[in-house]
């Protein structure tokens, strides 16, 4: 071969090579702590095969449900870390590096999943998220309504002393913790895997959760009474780490973002249409749903909680609450 041939066969393949990297297929991880069939599962896998799709397969994500890498606060802590690239997480947990974003979690701060989603379209909600993006550098990209959480208990509720004296599981997170105790409930942090036991064996006389996770949990089975509290209107924010979004151009930046969003629009359907529909459904299996005066409850956690417990500021509370 002459030496000629020998260069430019050379140069054909460093060409070759640099467009191989040029599109090379990145992988990334996204991780969440819930199970295979729910939507916060199914359409993270769409967004993952529609992300790939509209970057012409330079990205590969692969999505780790049901705490296959760590439960809520070890995948939060992986962004961190470079561990995990992408989460779906609560803001009870973004909370724990800028407090104020838990605001939401503060009882009756919204009337319901419009509100809710009105919210995420706000200015209050840009400078909230900025907040956390300016503190850790991850990216809030969407926002997906989870569920209203509503009580089981053994014994009829109506009103918020009712609650007096009821030993009601609630999840060790602060805001969770204040409408219980505000209506003088005893508060217990059993472990998500160990409730539906504990209801059964009389350990806790109550417990909250949103209607599809009680349906999902069986709950129904240990429990009487469906409380329509509607105490937490909750949801859940698409996290991409700061390493990784740095990474990105802007062009890719705005297709996961859109993406991502599109995303969190088709599971907030999903899950409004499940709870529509188990409220007659529980009625059908014979289970007493019973509707409360939540203007009684409004009134006492108002009375009996201060925003500053929590490190949240109260101007926040009212900015959302005067969202149309």
């Amino acid at each position: 071969m002459t030496f000629r041939w020998k260069m430019l066969l050379g140069a054909a393949a460093v060409t070759l090579a640099s467009s191989l990297t040029a599109h090379a297929e990145t992988v990334l991880k996204w991780a969440h702590v819930y199970e295979t069939s729910e939507p916060f599962h199914t359409e993270s896998l769409w967004a993952a095969q529609e992300i790939a799709k509209r970057t012409n397969g330079r990205y590969k994500i692969d999505v780790y449900p049901a705490s296959q890498l760590g439960k809520e606060a070890d995948i939060n802590q992986g962004l961190k870390l470079g561990t995990v690239d992408i989460i779906i997480s609560g803001s009870s947990f973004a909370a724990r590096d800028y407090k104020p974003i838990g605001v939401t979690y503060f009882p009756y701060i919204f009337r319901n999943p419009e509100h809710l989603i009105a919210y995420t379209k706000s200015d209050v909600f840009k400078r909230l998220a900025k907040g956390y993006e300016d503190k850790t550098g991850n990216i809030i990209t969407a926002v997906s309504y989870y569920g209203t959480r509503q009580t089981t208990s053994n014994k009829p509720i109506t009103k918020c002393s009712d609650m007096a004296g009821l030993k009601m599981r609630v999840p060790d997170v602060p805001a969770y913790l204040a409408m219980p105790r505000a209506c003088g409930a005893n508060t217990t942090p059993i472990a998500f895997a160990e409730v539906y036991l504990a209801l059964q064996n009389g350990t806790v006389d109550a417990q909250e959760n949103p209607l599809t996770t009680i349906e999902a949990k069986k709950f129904f089975e240990v429990q009487k009474n469906i409380v329509l509290t509607g105490h937490i209107v909750d949801h859940l924010n698409t996290i991409v780490s700061k390493s990784r979004w740095a990474s990105l151009s802007e062009e890719d930046r705005q297709i996961f973002r859109e993406v991502m969003q599109e995303a969190g629009a088709r599971t907030t359907k999903i899950i409004e249409e499940r709870e529509k529909a188990l409220v007659e459904d529980f009625k059908k299996r014979g289970i007493n749903v019973v509707d409360v005066d939540k203007a009684d409850f409004e009134k006492t956690v108002l009375e009996k909680v201060a925003f500053e417990d929590f490190g949240y500021v109260k101007s926040d509370w009212e900015a959302i609450r005067a969202i149309k």
